[in-house]
């Protein structure tokens, strides 16, 4: 419950201050954290790891 109120929050700061700009790059933040963090349990490493 705790990420979908901070998500939520996060979106009333965004829309309320019009700060829509900011939206891709968090969004391209949550992505990357995704892929670093699939990428560390995965068998998949070595190749993901040459995208870098």
């Amino acid at each position: 419950m705790g990420k979908l109120r901070l998500a939520s929050e996060i979106w009333l700061f965004l829309s309320q201050n019009k700060k829509y700009w900011l939206l891709p790059i968090i969004i391209v933040l949550v992505l990357m954290s995704a892929l670093l963090i699939f990428a560390q349990s995965s068998a998949l490493a070595p190749f993901i790891y040459t995208l870098f």
